[in-house]
């Protein structure tokens, strides 16, 4: 039997480590998803909405680091699938798109679902080529899947169906996955930097996600140093267990001593970290060395002394005896009292959890923390929940804590859970998921779940209203407004989709009812936690704007009419802000 170009894509795409591919079929495809049927060894997995699927695939190639297809037919099909391709890009996940396009006669007719590729995907895609001619195949899948394991990101082949039947008359070779360069600075940069190091008494170091598989020397290196070691929230996974000198985070989300520990040093070293937030970083009289395999990432949130391109393992394991050790330890001590007192104070506001109603979020993810595996994947959405997740979970050399945290997309959480179930089958995995994002992407693939019956545990955030869109009105000046919504009963609509369905609205019932939760294992649960709508969290620093916008905004609500809704949450969180009041 003759190979068409159909075939020959799925062979190539098998061979390069291809085992899902997550979307929705349709007429553009029809040929395409046919070859897939015929070929047998990729699992195809259809879902509800090809944007779920897509979230969905972000998870799976983060995880396995293996290329993973998502596909959509031609026009709406694929214009569902550029959100979770933009997070794909920021998260760093291999994603090769399956692109429906119209027939090759009528390309650039404005036909039926017609839309130019090149430009619709510039944003999202790091490679895009469009398959007219079966003598292209080789070309365009190879560079597609090249570009998307070697780059970490999305990468898109656009296929008409009559172009996907016809004959491959060339002898096709797979695709030869190479293992990534080992990289590091040249010996002159390295000189340099250990002797800006030696030549510092203060040193904290500040890591992000680039850090992932560099936990013991970035630790050997902080030990060494008498080093604060600060973390982004994608950082905070490999950075903050087993670490003696983890310090917490900084930004909106920031807790610890590491907000103190980047202004006071004389020196910090940013290790992997394209740490957005600019106004958390210290200014011109701090020197700051920055390491990236990205050089586009150098120096672009902040003025720094010396850019370094290069991995942070290798570069980490050639600096750590180049450097001489530091005995000084005022600096650490200092970091480490104040992130002490912030854990002391989150206890505190923790032993009031079970008795404290509405239930607090806080409460509510500390002991999902207390009674989740050691390996559990958390998939957290945007939102309040990064809020608590960042605060309340705590890592592990083997949990996994993701999201859409560059990106910053809605509704990712539930897919991402699920995506991980793939990737890892029966690994404990657990969905924090803001009432505003179930709604919006994650309730129509509970039946997906449902069908699959993957033991996914999804939290939902049950306060009615975009809460960190409100925070971020008051953060603004302006009274909130817009944000809020009725909901339903979550529980219910879970067990009539065939899910297990639990409702959570007394924080006596919450330990109890996680535990349930986390005990079935035979298909999805949704826990419908009905949580306080007022609940605040209070960061380590707050700009001078941010405290500008939120009294801005207390008087216009006060001034319309709307004070009742601020005088609940000052109720709410007075005495939080008294506790952490005591940690400055």
């Amino acid at each position: 039997m003759s190979k068409n170009v159909a075939d020959a894509l799925w062979e190539l795409l098998y061979a390069a480590g291809v085992r899902r591919c997550y979307g929705i079929v349709g007429d553009a495809l029809n040929p395409t998803v046919d070859a897939l049927h015929r070929h047998g060894k990729i699992e195809f997995i259809h879902v509800r909405h090809e944007e779920y699927g897509g979230f969905a695939a972000v998870a799976d190639g983060y995880l396995t680091g293996d290329p993973v297809a998502i596909c959509g037919t031609a026009g709406p099909g694929v214009t569902h699938l550029i959100n979770a391709m933009i997070d794909a890009r920021k998260e760093g996940a291999p994603l090769i798109v399956i692109a429906g396009d119209v027939e090759s006669s009528i390309i650039d007719t404005s036909a039926l679902e017609e839309l130019n590729p090149y430009f619709f995907f510039q944003t999202a895609s790091l490679y895009t080529g469009r398959i007219i001619n079966p003598r292209q195949v080789r070309a365009v899948v190879q560079t597609a899947l090249r570009t998307a394991i070697g780059d970490r990101g999305p990468t898109v082949i656009s296929l008409p169906g009559d172009v996907a039947v016809k004959a491959v008359e060339e002898a096709l070779d797979p695709i030869v996955r190479t293992n990534p360069p080992v990289v590091r600075p040249s010996d002159a940069d390295m000189q340099r930097f250990a002797k800006m190091i030696d030549a510092a008494e203060r040193v904290t170091i500040l890591g992000g996600d680039g850090c992932r598989d560099s936990h013991d020397e970035v630790v050997a290196l902080a030990k060494k140093l008498q080093a604060p070691v600060g973390y982004s929230f994608r950082g905070k996974q490999y950075l903050e267990y087993d670490n003696a000198n983890a310090v917490g985070m900084t930004g909106l989300l920031g807790y610890g001593g590491a907000y103190q520990a980047l202004h006071e040093a004389d020196l910090v070293l940013m290790l992997g970290t394209d740490f957005p937030f600019s106004e958390f970083l210290p200014g011109h009289d701090v020197k700051k060395v920055q390491l990236d395999l990205n050089d586009k990432h150098l120096g672009r949130r902040t003025q720094i002394d010396l850019g370094l391109v290069g991995d942070v393992k290798p570069t980490l394991a050639t600096l750590l005896p180049m450097v001489e050790e530091k005995t000084t330890t005022k600096h650490l001590k200092r970091a480490l009292d104040l992130t002490r007192a912030w854990e002391r104070s989150f206890a505190k506001n923790l032993e009031r959890g079970p008795s404290q109603k509405p239930i607090r979020p806080d409460y509510l993810v500390a002991t999902l923390d207390k009674l989740a595996a050691d390996d559990a994947f958390f998939g957290v959405d945007t939102g309040t929940p990064c809020i608590w997740a960042a605060r309340h979970l705590r890592a592990s050399a083997k949990r996994t804590i993701f999201g859409s945290f560059t990106w910053a997309s809605m509704a990712s959480a539930a897919p991402n859970a699920m995506g991980a179930q793939f990737a890892r089958p029966g690994r404990q995995t657990i969905a924090l998921s803001g009432d505003g994002g179930f709604t919006m992407l994650g309730m129509g693939d509970m039946l997906t779940l449902v069908e699959r019956k993957l033991p996914v545990v999804i939290v939902i955030f049950n306060n009615g209203s975009l809460d960190f869109v409100r925070i971020e009105q008051q953060e603004a000046g302006v009274a909130p407004f817009g944000v809020d919504f009725k909901n339903c009963n979550f529980a219910d609509v879970a067990v009539a989709m065939g899910a297990r369905g639990i409702r959570l609205e007394d924080p006596a019932d919450v330990e109890s009812g996680l535990r349930e939760a986390l005990a079935h294992t035979s298909g999805p649960v949704v826990v419908d936690a009905v949580v306080d709508p007022f609940a605040l969290s209070i960061p380590s620093h707050i700009p001078v704007h941010t405290a500008a916008g939120f009294t801005l905004s207390a008087w216009r609500q006060l001034t319309s009419g709307e004070g009742n809704l601020l005088t609940e949450e000052i109720k709410h969180n007075l005495e939080l802000a008294a506790q952490v009041l005591e940690t400055r």
